[in-house]
């Protein structure tokens, strides 16, 4: 994982190196303050040398300076490496996203996966900058320190060094505990987004159904869970950094001791004891900062590791070569396809269908029998278990997703419209469409009237998921952009069955003309909506039990002539 987490580094190497000198630079320049100050307390200021002492103070002055100017580019520059690093990760797995089967969506909540894009990445970033940082300065100063040390006195310098293993080893045997629990709050924190989105998301149900007490019980369920998820987390690293802090105190304390021995024995001079206690107090500045790596480490690691799940998420399958879909006539064989929903029952058993181009073919039947699972199945929405599906005598699963998908257009009950403009809503299918083509598409869904007796007509924001518009006015909105798409084949998976009477049949002439020169396979409830296809399908949760024009099946008097009178 850490190789993965490295690999990001790449566009911004030179960017990082830069950074990496600088905090190089810092630690020199650390380093050469304690010098300095044994300098003028064992020489200049015995020999009373005050020009040397000018001298030290100026050097000083110009290593603060130098400081300063990399201590802002290392604040500055190294954090937007880490932040760069982090828009990539996001950039890459929402591309990710976009390729995973519908079943992930179904199996994952909206708010979980939020939180793992922006919550734990933004961990991420602090520990792409301030981790190899934070180890690299460390490091330096550590070997920096322990060096000048052993040439002031090696057995206080390997005293000092008896004590590490002991900070080392109650570290080790507390990184576990840190890790396992961070992990624990940022699943409990994907299921608080979660929980928060889906509240806000059905608020006006709420609203409606005077739930407000219940959301919130369920709300404080999953704050509940997350508080104590999170103390938990807190109460491990406070054992962990209150030890780490004593165990530095009581190295400080054997230094003083030991060192003020060793002057009183006169092992050492008095500007080596203040250089020493400079010196260890220096040594002790990486070993702080190491602390404070280990716990980036493990909330930006925990946050990797989430990130790393999602793109191992398995994407939608492509054929090895795949082919393009050109002049579709529509012609859709369905041989023998079988399929069932993972750990549900079978949902379609060996069905077999045939639509030939230009026909209109109507899949009616009570729920559970397969109809809108059929309709997924054509633009691979779903991958079925076994048999086929072929347009124009091709299978669908040797077609790429994105030449297949571009030549079906779905229009479903339950529409979905991204937050934006009534414009920014129709031209999804062709973004590069004129403003002419745009108003001859509304115009055939019978909705330009509407947008233009609105105060910014196609500029008009509809709010999140299209709020601002009556359920009528998206229907007309998901249609006016299939007609912009102009797709050969076209999928109606009861596309009015939401509206109003009124409604449905001005939609209904919308939809009649949209069919018009196309292969169409609709679903229907409401069966005054399909009399006038080629065919219509009865389809149970047995396969397919009857199969006519309306009147055929009206006077066989079978399924079909029950639901129609009933």
């Amino acid at each position: 994982m850490l190789k993965e987490f490295i690999k990001y580094y790449k566009p911004y190497k030179k960017l990082f190196i830069l950074d990496l000198l600088a905090a190089f630079t810092v630690s020199l320049c650390d380093l050469v303050y304690p010098m300095i100050t044994r300098s003028i307390m064992n020489d200049v200021v015995p020999n009373k040398d005050s020009r040397m002492l000018i001298v030290f103070a100026l050097t000083l002055i110009v290593i603060f300076i130098i400081k300063a100017g990399l201590n802002y580019f290392m604040q500055y520059w190294g954090h937007v490496v880490g932040v760069r690093m982090q828009a990539d990760m996001r950039s890459y797995v929402f591309t990710h996203l976009q390729k995973l089967p519908t079943s992930y969506f179904n199996d994952n909540k909206t708010g979980v996966i939020m939180s793992r894009i922006i919550n734990d990445l933004m961990e991420v970033s602090e520990l792409a900058h301030h981790g190899p940082e934070d180890l690299f300065v460390s490091i330096v100063m550590l070997l920096g320190s322990f060096l000048i040390l052993i040439g002031i006195n090696i057995e206080l310098t390997l005293i000092v060094f008896a004590i590490l293993p002991v900070i080392i080893i109650y570290a080790i045997i507390q990184r576990k505990r840190m890790n396992n629990a961070f992990k624990e709050t940022r699943v409990k924190t994907g299921d608080v987004n979660a929980t928060l989105e889906n509240s806000i998301a059905g608020m006006k149900v709420t609203k409606s159904f005077c739930t407000q007490e219940e959301e919130l019980k369920k709300f404080n369920k999953s704050n509940e869970v997350f508080k104590y998820a999170r103390e938990s987390a807190y109460k491990v690293m406070a054992e962990y950094f209150s030890g780490m802090f004593l165990l530095i105190d009581i190295l400080e304390l054997v230094v003083l001791i030991i060192a003020g021995y060793f002057t009183y024995m006169n092992k050492i001079t008095i500007g080596d004891f203040a250089a020493y206690l400079l010196y260890v107090k220096m040594f002790i500045q990486p070993i702080r900062k190491l602390i404070n790596f280990t716990e980036q480490y493990q909330n930006g690691m925990t946050g990797f590791e989430r990130f790393i799940e999602i793109i191992n998420e398995q994407t939608e399958k492509e054929s090895k070569n795949p082919i393009e879909l050109k002049d579709v006539k529509g012609d859709i064989e369905i041989e023998n396809v079988s399929f069932n929903y993972e750990g549900n029952k079978q949902v379609l058993n060996n069905l077999s269908l045939s639509i030939k181009a230009g026909k209109t073919i109507a899949l009616v039947g009570p729920s559970g029998g397969g109809k809108t699972t059929l309709c997924n199945l054509i633009p691979r929405f779903f991958e079925f278990d076994s048999g086929d599906i072929k347009i124009d005598g091709k299978s669908v699963k040797d077609i790429s997703l994105n030449s297949l998908r571009k030549n079906i257009g779905v229009v479903a009950q339950d529409v979905f419209l991204f937050t934006g403009t009534i414009k920014d809503n129709i031209i999804i299918g062709k973004t590069d469409a004129t403003d002419e083509e745009i108003i001859d598409a509304c115009k055939k869904a019978k909705i330009h009237d509407f947008i233009e007796s609105l105060p910014e007509g196609y500029n008009t924001y509809i709010g999140e998921r299209g709020v601002k518009l009556s359920g009528g006015q998206k229907q007309r909105v998901s249609i006016a952009r299939i007609f912009l798409k102009n797709p050969p084949i076209m999928i109606l998976d009861e596309a009015t069955s939401a509206l109003d009477n009124v409604t449905e049949r001005e939609i209904q002439e919308s939809l009649e003309d949209l069919s018009k020169n196309r292969t169409n396979l609709v679903v229907a409830h409401r069966l005054s909506t399909i009399k006038n296809a080629d065919e219509i399908i009865v389809i149970t949760d047995e396969g397919i039990k009857e199969r006519g024009t309306h009147t055929e099946l009206i006077e066989k008097n079978g399924i079909y002539a029950n639901l129609h009178n009933n």
